[in-house]
């Protein structure tokens, strides 16, 4: 599989940021209960004690809390120096180089999955294709976490001038629908305003693969 160009953007600018990002996002789980929240319904739907993937792990903060909380759980970023120093801060866990697109997973591998801000950069018309990849690697009955920046208006994707790369933002109703049509059922939804370090609403879906 040929790199994507806008994959290819993504990956550099992230390769390039990761220790300021790194130092940006430290401590901000633990200063917001919504996202520890919904981290640990997540947790808490994954059946039995299966492998869970967090794609688009970063420096792995997301995947060393759902370690905290009892899951056997590894990251996937496309950012070698992503992974380079998420293998430093925890080097108990496992993180590997891979990209949403074509992951590095076997199919049926996974009994849950997490998408923490990771499918913001791809361009909306390429969506399907992701879902399809996280439903090949997921089993059945396995659930699925996307977080993500919410659009202002109801089923609506708009362009986000992200500091990083290039990024869109998706309404809970738009998304949900395209899971609908691509394997997944949705069980609940999540939209909250901005808090004061956020520049936009912030949105999150659970889904089950059907």
């Amino acid at each position: 599989m040929s790199e994507i160009e806008d994959v290819r953007i993504t990956r550099a600018a992230y390769d390039e940021v990761a220790q300021l990002y790194t130092d940006l996002v430290r401590g901000l789980l633990q200063d917001n209960p919504y996202d520890r929240a919904l981290l640990g319904i997540f947790a808490e739907l994954i059946a039995g004690d299966g492998p869970v993937a967090e794609v688009g792990c970063g420096p792995g903060r997301i995947t060393a809390y759902l370690n905290s909380l009892g899951r056997k759980v590894f990251g996937v970023d496309i950012s070698p120096e992503m992974i380079r120093l998420a293998r430093a801060q925890y080097p108990d866990l496992s993180f590997e180089v891979g990209a949403i697109e074509e992951l590095p997973i076997a199919s049926d591998a996974l009994a849950g999955l997490v998408a923490w801000y990771s499918i913001i950069h791809t361009p909306p018309a390429r969506i399907p294709a992701v879902l399809g990849e996280f439903g090949r690697v997921m089993r059945s009955g396995a659930p699925l976490l996307l977080a993500f920046q919410g659009a202002d208006e109801p089923h609506s994707v708009q362009e986000y001038d992200h500091k990083v790369a290039p990024s869109y933002r998706w309404s809970a109703d738009a998304l949900a629908e395209v899971l609908g049509d691509n394997g997944f059922q949705v069980q609940s939804r999540f939209t909250r305003i901005a808090r004061p370090d956020e520049r936009t609403p912030q949105a999150a879906l659970i889904a089950i693969r059907n």
